[in-house]
């Protein structure tokens, strides 16, 4: 008797175990942790692809700003979540490449810690001045800026930034000497060059172009080689003969290592379903923001050659931040 109450007890235990297995993904709210604060280019595609990709998944997906140490913070945060689903991340050019090729001891690693979902979105960059600065186009303001080697001042979201890989891309390709100030934030430095406190700034197109609309810094190079009609009239890299002049905010939805197969496939797929919005791509599109459209594979290219482009400019530039 004591042995058949056993055996039923751990059949029943097997039951219920399995129906805890069988029960589907999600069942509750996601948390999407964004790497920077409020307000930037990270920020704004976080929003608006999370509200789709909640729909797509059947639950609220939370968005969860934790900046701070050029996105280690955050990153750190995903990389040791429990690999259970419920945890994303929205990776970028500087958590998942720049970090590990500037510091010496980082918390985490972008390969071991990381399984990616599929990429997300890219953002070309723009480069603007404030009205004050004496150069009304690109061409003017190379020369301005070599006829005064350091006097120009461009603010950036901080060290090893995204903007400031980008300025140092422009010293690189134009043969410039500005002279950088680092910020805490994208924002922060928009802000300082609408007030006049650096002259040049850099960011992503929805970043940057509400300001130039309001007259209140001057564009004047769209870091593509394509114009985009949420950019009328701003040059391109290639309309100013500096075609190497190429960088974007890119993200790419990550899950921590260890996360369940098909938790990973259900989330590929509720991501593709996501970006597949006509609406979101629309409205992200006339914001200056690109859905990506391309395979695994490809993104997984991409990966390898924005690591190798990022890695030769770095060096050269000398960036580190230990």
């Amino acid at each position: 008797m004591r042995i058949s109450r056993l055996l039923i007890s751990a059949l029943f235990f097997a039951v219920s175990c399995s129906t805890v297995a069988a029960q589907p993904y999600p069942e509750r709210a996601v948390r999407l942790i964004v790497p920077f604060g409020a307000g930037g280019i990270t920020d704004i595609v976080a929003r608006q692809v999370g509200k789709e990709l909640g729909d797509a998944l059947g639950q609220s997906v939370i968005i969860e700003n934790r900046p701070g140490a050029g996105g280690v913070i955050g990153a750190q945060l995903a990389a040791t979540s429990a690999p259970d689903g419920y945890t994303l991340f929205l990776g970028t050019v500087g958590t998942q490449i720049v970090n590990p090729l500037v510091r010496d001891k980082i918390s985490y690693d972008p390969n071991r810690d990381f399984l990616p979902v599929g990429m997300v979105s890219s953002s070309p960059f723009m480069l603007a001045v404030h009205p004050s600065v004496q150069a009304q186009d690109f061409a003017q303001f190379v020369t301005y800026a070599k006829a005064h080697p350091g006097q120009l001042n461009f603010g950036s979201a901080g060290n090893a930034s995204s903007p400031h890989l980008g300025l140092e891309l422009l010293k690189l390709t134009s043969g410039v000497d500005i002279t950088h100030v680092p910020f805490k934030s994208g924002i922060e430095a928009v802000n300082a060059a609408m007030g006049g406190q650096v002259d040049v700034v850099m960011d992503a197109i929805p970043v940057i172009m509400p300001q130039v609309q309001a007259g209140k810094l001057r564009a004047l190079v769209l870091a593509n080689p394509s114009p985009l009609p949420s950019a009328p009239g701003v040059p391109t890299s290639a309309d100013v003969h500096v075609p190497q002049l190429q960088i974007s905010s890119w993200n790419g939805l990550y899950v921590p290592a260890g996360t369940p197969a098909p938790i990973a496939a259900t989330l590929n797929t509720a991501l593709q379903k996501a970006l597949s919005s006509p609406a979101l791509s629309e409205r992200l599109a006339s914001q200056g923001t690109q859905m990506y459209k391309g395979t695994n594979e490809e993104y997984q290219q991409f990966i390898t050659a924005e690591k190798a482009k990022w890695t030769d400019i770095i060096q050269r530039a000398h960036i580190r931040l230990d």
